[in-house]
């Protein structure tokens, strides 16, 4: 994070102003009683900062319109020092000079409503004491100002704005209003549109929301709205969203625990809790066209939290679970910016471990298949339109007739693969949601050398001993059998060998089989996969990122987004456009 010497002002200063409906300066010392009758102009300094021996200053705007009647074209002009210049700008136009700054509206803000405010904003270089009481305003009137008022004319409605950008970044999009006709269906192995037609997920994980950051790490480093806008221009269609269950329950109780981020550089975050923040991220997501994949990565807030093998714990119950996911599936029904629910990430347990995930036909507590089947219910019982996935678990037995019960501590009795990775159970039990079955889609995770040793990695391995080996009867047999779809929730790695050579392997698998993917991950702060970032959270590790490329959707040149109308960032396409 650039360092600068800085202090941050807040400074409120309201300039109100009287104003007839002609086009009359009015000096910013008229009375607020008859001002607040018709507009008043609210300017904060709300940061100053040094750079490069520069000085820089940014100041927010906000109109108000008090009167009845529609005001057009305002204008606001405030002297500047002759050292002064406008650095950025955001919803205005302006002009300098002779030492007077010009402000206007833009065409979607230049209009303002009975009762409506506007905002507009800008960064100042070298301003000086830029004195803001010193402002003048023409409100109602035009950018020239006539020689002899005319009578005033009503206008016509204006037309409906653009959404508003936020004025304090102009970073973020405006965002399009939600939606419900991009829910995604299964078909067979296949992952398909409302309209029948078959889709490509391609995404990323981006973790925080399960490790106490209470928000995505690395956002105490970079800018959200650019972060966002950056993983949809370089073509992800899905973020998998890892989350506690614990954090869920609180803003469902209404606690809404502190997000940690920088406030310099997102101060538009401010004043904003833990779940607005989540809102915001989502209609960001929405405005650059990524769907998002809520994954409930651990019960308790905790960055070792997914090391619980369970979907419970002392603290979290299995009640409380299901909860958390009937509460977000709710809460996001009519928002097709979510489609898709991660039931539980990597149940797990290995032979002789006291608590570990099982599959059976029981009734017992740990039993994964049997849990899984609730949680979807919870999800689709309050939004029957989202995808639901289900990981597997660690082991399972060779012989599932004499070891149903997954009792014998013998390893040779089972077989053991990565956590969440093992879905042999599918073949003998496999996960019934009766009308809610075309939403199901299995989800394992795999790993390299890198990530831990496998008896599969001890020979020189190659794809084709890689599908025998491991993938073909641990996951890859619910594609082939045409059972229901994958998604990879989790694949990726360091770029060393030999990860590299599993890396390229499994990726090559992905685009040969057109297998659904979120890869890991975007984080930095993966201590055994590294991220497609570095550890600003803004640079890119270009020689992974062009790895990962070759498996996202693309066309022409162009990634396929997962929404009908709204393109995958700006060298993207919308599924109707594809």
């Amino acid at each position: 994070m650039q360092k600068h010497v800085r202090k941050i002002i807040r400074l409120l200063i309201v300039i109100v102003i009287a104003i007839a409906l002609v086009p009359v300066i009015q000096r910013n010392n008229t009375s607020e009683s008859v001002a607040s009758t018709y507009a008043s102009v609210d300017l904060k300094i709300v940061n100053t900062w040094q750079s490069g021996g520069d000085a820089f200053m940014q100041v927010d705007g906000t109109i108000t319109n008090n009167s009845k009647t529609t005001v057009d074209n305002w204008k606001a002009t405030v002297p500047l020092a002759s050292s002064g210049s406008v650095d950025q700008s955001w919803n205005m136009n302006y002009d300098l000079e002779g030492g007077v700054l010009s402000i206007t509206g833009v065409d979607y803000n230049k209009s303002v409503s009975p009762g409506a405010s506007i905002t507009f904003g800008m960064i100042l270089k070298n301003a000086g004491d830029f004195d803001v009481l010193k402002a003048e305003v023409y409100i109602p009137g035009s950018p020239t100002v006539p020689d002899e008022p005319e009578d005033p004319e009503v206008p016509d409605e204006p037309e409906e704005p653009a959404p508003p950008v936020d004025p304090s970044n102009p970073t973020a999009k405006p965002v399009p209003p939600a939606t419900t006709d991009d829910w995604l269906f299964t078909d067979g192995n296949k992952i398909v549109d409302k309209n029948g037609k078959e889709v490509w997920i391609t995404g990323v994980n981006w973790f925080g929301y399960n490790t106490g950051t209470n928000i995505f790490d690395g956002v105490w480093a970079c800018n959200l709205n650019t972060t966002i806008s950056d993983i949809a221009d370089r073509g992800f269609n899905m973020l998998r969203i890892p989350f506690s269950s614990e954090l869920i329950l609180q803003w469902k109780n209404g606690q809404y625990p502190k997000a940690n981020y920088n406030d310099y550089v997102n101060p538009y975050l401010n004043g904003m809790n833990s779940l607005e923040i989540f809102d915001y991220v989502v209609g960001q997501c929405r405005a650059n066209g990524i769907k998002i994949m809520i994954d409930i990565h651990s019960a308790e807030t905790d960055a070792a939290g997914h090391f619980a093998p369970l979907w419970y714990t002392d603290k979290i119950s299995e009640a409380d679970y299901l909860a958390s996911l009937s509460w977000m599936a709710d809460r996001y029904k009519n928002d097709d910016t979510i489609i898709a629910y991660d039931l539980k990430n990597e149940p797990h347990g290995a032979v002789g471990d006291n608590i570990k995930a099982i599959w059976n036909n029981s009734n017992h507590p740990n039993n994964w298949k049997a849990v899984a089947e609730k949680a979807a219910l919870a999800v689709l019982s309050k939004n029957p339109n989202a995808l639901v996935l289900v990981e597997g678990i660690q082991i399972y037995p060779k012989d599932i007739n004499t070891n149903r019960d997954f009792t014998s501590k013998n390893p040779h009795d089972y077989h053991n693969t990565w956590w969440g990775g093992n879905l042999r159970g599918v073949k003998d039990f496999p996960i019934e949601l009766g009308k809610y079955q075309n939403k199901l889609v299995y989800s394992p995770h795999d790993y390299g050398p890198a990530v831990s040793a496998q008896p599969w990695f001890e020979k020189d391995f190659t794809m084709k001993s890689l599908y025998e080996d491991c993938w073909k009867d641990n996951w890859m047999f619910i594609h082939d059998d045409n059972i229901a779809p994958l998604l990879i929730g989790e694949w990726g790695g360091f770029m060393t060998q030999p990860n590299l050579k599993w890396m390229t392997f499994f990726r090559d698998f992905l685009i040969e089989n057109r297998l659904h993917h979120t890869f890991w991950c975007f984080n930095a702060n993966s201590g055994d996969t590294g991220g497609l970032v570095l550890h600003d959270f803004s640079t890119w590790d270009e020689e992974k990122y062009a790895f990962v490329i070759e498996a996202l959707w693309q066309k022409d040149g162009k990634f396929v987004g997962l929404d009908q109308k709204i393109p995958l960032g700006s060298n993207g396409i919308s599924l109707e456009e594809y």
